[in-house]
């Protein structure tokens, strides 16, 4: 999935103009993985090896050192295989995808102070290429005043902009749906400090 300078400097421009209309603050983060999943693959090499030696045990009379060296060569040979970028994140259970990419939205809400904004009204709008997970991230201040189904919507969107190749189009999308509702509840003071770059980091 790809997003060029001129999908940034749109969605640079998106931001900008829903922050005029509101206090709130709003992050963009594109992550091409929240983990490389290494150990899963080096797991199931481990636990495939293990298994090798028994029909050689039981089935031929082949030496205990030449059947080690089957093993260590199955082990290595599977390995590498599963260490593939287009297979290692097949093997991983989606539960262990989804639990990854949240967990990487939260340490980058955090990572980028989103937190610490003044009336807690930082929202991230949250992307996990490999995962193929979306997420918004919303402080204390606006969670207490804006359903779920808000952040939902805006995720739908985004997902279903994606589907089409069109990410950009589905960052503008949801940047305009929390904006909306952003406006309603937490409407620019008289200062209307910006307090976060208005960007998309890509990662």
């Amino acid at each position: 999935m790809h997003i060029g300078p001129d999908d940034q400097k749109h969605i640079t421009e998106m931001i900008r103009a829903t922050e005029k209309k509101t206090s709130g603050e709003i992050f963009c983060v594109m992550t091409q993985a929240s983990s490389d999943y290494r150990l899963v693959p080096v797991a199931w090499a481990a636990i495939i090896a293990l298994f090798v030696p028994l029909p050689l045990l039981f089935f031929t009379n082949i030496a205990s050192t030449t059947i080690y060296l089957f093993q260590l060569v199955a082990f290595l040979m599977v390995a590498l295989v599963l260490l593939l970028p287009t297979v290692r994140f097949l093997m991983v259970p989606r539960r262990v995808l989804r639990n990854r990419a949240s967990l990487e939205a939260q340490r980058q809400f955090a990572a980028h102070g989103l937190h610490r904004t003044e009336a807690r009204t930082g929202v991230l709008i949250f992307v996990s290429v490999a995962e193929r997970h979306v997420e918004v991230v919303a402080d204390v201040g606006i969670a207490a005043k804006v359903s779920q189904e808000v952040w939902d919507r805006a995720v739908k969107a985004l997902v279903q902009a994606i589907k089409n190749d069109r990410p950009a189009d589905g960052f503008v999308e949801a940047i305009r749906i929390c904006g909306e509702v952003l406006a309603e509840h937490f409407p620019p003071d008289a200062i209307n400090r910006n307090e976060q770059p208005d960007k998309l980091v890509v990662m």
